[in-house]
């Protein structure tokens, strides 16, 4: 059983993750679970989550599903467990990628879904004769702007991708060795 001071220290610990995951965007209450299943390593029932959170078991699977949604964690299953497990990432780095990606990934989906709205409309306008030159020139204008835009956007699907498949890591290694005057290696 762990002492007053090491579980203090585990929860200073716990609020740095969920400090940390506001940085991504995401909700205090999802971080601090993130943090809550990473500091123990090992998968957590609903119930156990409720009970270290003091929250409702409907709002804890709602937190979770969201979790899950973000790519931060799943459901696993335990020979002999008859509820539902839930595990998080441990490796700090897959859960940075996974939180970028999933982030990314859901704007790209938003973004294909305006295109084609806005493609739509701007042939409904094109499609009619004798547009004024003054309106054709504005639908040339916003096409050109939709053409830079989905630059940009094929430009953040490359770069999911790049992370995606774990090539970042060979530009942008996890851990840089180096060795100090007293010849320590240092990570």
């Amino acid at each position: 059983m762990a002492n007053g001071k090491t579980e203090h220290l585990k929860t200073q610990f716990i609020e740095k993750i969920t400090d940390n995951m506001q940085s991504f965007g995401v909700s205090t209450t999802v971080g601090r679970v993130l943090g809550i299943i990473y500091m123990e390593r090992r998968p957590m029932t609903l119930d156990e989550l409720s009970e270290e959170t003091g929250m409702s078991k409907t709002r804890m699977s709602q937190v979770v599903r969201e979790m899950i949604d973000l790519n931060i964690a799943e459901r696993v299953f335990r020979k002999g467990v008859r509820k539902d497990l839930y595990e998080v990432e441990q490796d700090y780095y897959q859960t940075f990628v996974s939180l970028f990606t999933s982030t990314w990934n859901k704007a790209i989906n938003k973004n294909a879904q305006f295109e084609q709205r806005l493609k739509g409309k701007i042939d409904a306008i094109e499609n009619k004769e004798n547009l004024p030159e003054e309106e054709e020139q504005l639908v040339n204008e916003i096409l050109q702007e939709m053409h830079e835009w989905m630059s940009y956007y094929d430009w953040i699907k490359r770069l999911v991708a790049f992370f995606e498949s774990g090539e970042i890591f060979n530009h942008v290694p996890k851990h840089i060795h180096s060795t100090d005057t007293g010849g320590n290696s240092h990570e």
